[in-house]
């Protein structure tokens, strides 16, 4: 079993992909191995949980050094080889085509396919929520080749992550309100919503703040924004950090301002957390908070938004009835129950796994 993630950057996909790939070794019922990108964050994770890691020279999304690896990798008795994002599906697409070796693909992201390429050469596509399931086959792929396994998370290590601190990193007051979101700073993130919604609490709750756990490249514009908004000593840019679950922790209500989603995990770690949730309903974010585990607006709406927010942070009865049902929802999304379903979807296809 060969999986391969380009590994570039350490954002939640790579995260699942950690978490799978550990999980898989846990149980120890097939033997694995990650072809990722040589020094990557996911490579340093990986063999720290003891999972074999083929390093590759990965500089470019479809880099031929990569390439290789994956062949030959693939040629050493690989049963399967699962791509874990987009420019994994076409060099392990490649790769299947070469030695014949069946290709399982992850689709994390509610976008359309521009083009299905080498998707279509996939035996199964794992979608990571059904939302994500719906995009696949509006897009022509059969019903049949897609499987949703939601993402999940280890909820006793996001429990006993240590305090980050922030309050005393940003020099804010003990008694501070900290509205907090985790999430790379890119369009689909939309977190110019986040900073409008910002701006019409700014008044009504002077003692908030709200800090921003992420990098990408909308950082220059976004503080920019948020200085026009007059917001510069009420909202906090962090950059990225290691264990944003930690940070999550101390929030008193979690924000995701997303207008696409395929499931978001920052979202399952403030719900293992006990932090109630302020989220649009975009793609797979419903899946998680529906049923009354957190409190869902429509997109690209700063009012909606905005007045969520107010009501956790003015009810305690509505901040207790939020933690208990998240509670309740997020013991489906472990990642002990996602490795699980993923080995039973491998063994669909090759069954000698």
């Amino acid at each position: 079993m060969v999986h391969v993630a380009s590994g570039r950057e350490w954002r939640g996909g790579q995260r699942q992909v950690w978490q799978l790939a550990r999980e898989l070794q846990r149980r120890g019922e097939v033997a694995q191995a990650v072809v990722t990108g040589l020094g990557s964050e996911l490579a340093a994770r990986l063999r720290a949980d003891a999972v074999p890691v083929v390093p590759a020279v990965w500089r470019a999304g479809l880099d031929p050094r990569a390439l290789a690896a994956v062949v030959r990798a693939a040629r050493r008795g690989a049963a399967l080889l699962h791509a874990h994002d987009a420019h994994a599906v076409t060099l392990a697409g490649i790769a299947s085509l070469l030695t014949r070796v069946p290709l399982v693909a992850t689709r994390r992201v509610d976008f359309p396919l521009r083009r299905r390429g080498l998707w279509a050469h996939a035996v199964r596509i794992i979608a990571i929520s059904e939302a994500v399931a719906t995009v696949l086959t509006n897009d022509g792929v059969p019903p049949e080749r897609v499987v949703v396994v939601h993402s999940g998370i280890d909820l006793e290590a996001v429990r006993a992550t240590a305090p980050f601190g922030a309050r005393a990193r940003l020099g804010l007051p003990e008694d501070s309100l900290l509205a907090i979101t985790v999430g790379a700073l890119v369009p689909h993130k939309d977190h110019a919503t986040l900073l409008h919604a910002a701006r019409r609490l700014a008044d009504r709750f002077p003692a908030l703040h709200w800090v921003v756990a992420g990098d990408g490249e909308l950082l220059p514009l976004l503080e920019w924004l948020r200085d026009q908004l007059g917001l510069s000593d009420r909202v906090h840019f962090l950059g990225r950090i290691p264990k944003p679950e930690a940070l999550i922790a101390e929030a008193d209500v979690f924000v995701m301002s997303s207008r696409e989603e395929g499931l978001g995990t920052s979202v399952l770690d403030a719900m293992a957390l006990g932090i109630p949730v302020a989220s649009t309903a975009a793609g797979g974010l419903g899946e998680m908070l529906g049923g009354g585990a957190g409190l869902l607006v429509p997109a690209a709406n700063p009012e909606a938004l905005a007045n969520a927010v107010a009501r956790i942070l003015g009810d305690p009865s509505l901040r207790s009835a939020l933690a208990e049902n998240a509670a309740s929802k997020v013991r489906h999304f472990t990642a002990e129950r996602m490795a699980g379903e993923v080995l039973t979807v491998y063994r669909s296809c090759a069954p000698q796994l």
